[in-house]
């Protein structure tokens, strides 16, 4: 085995790495948009669910035990 050999092995396993890199990333933006995507979905449908159909706003439903307590 010589060094052009050994330099060729060197950056075929960079390229490796760079190329799994790329991927990992695409994934994770993937996931992110999705995420944003499910995230905007839930804002528009509690708005819309804030809403009477005269178009006034209501006050927003909540789990509020405090006042249980109280």
């Amino acid at each position: 085995m010589n060094v052009d050999d050994i330099v060729a092995a060197k950056i075929a396993a960079a390229r490796a790495r760079a190329e799994a890199a790329k991927v990992r990333r695409a994934a994770l933006n993937a996931a992110r948009q999705r995420g944003l995507a499910h995230r905007h979905a839930q804002r528009l449908r509690n708005q819309a669910s804030a809403r009477t159909t005269d178009g006034a706003v209501t006050e927003a439903v909540t789990d509020d035990t405090t006042k249980e307590n109280q």
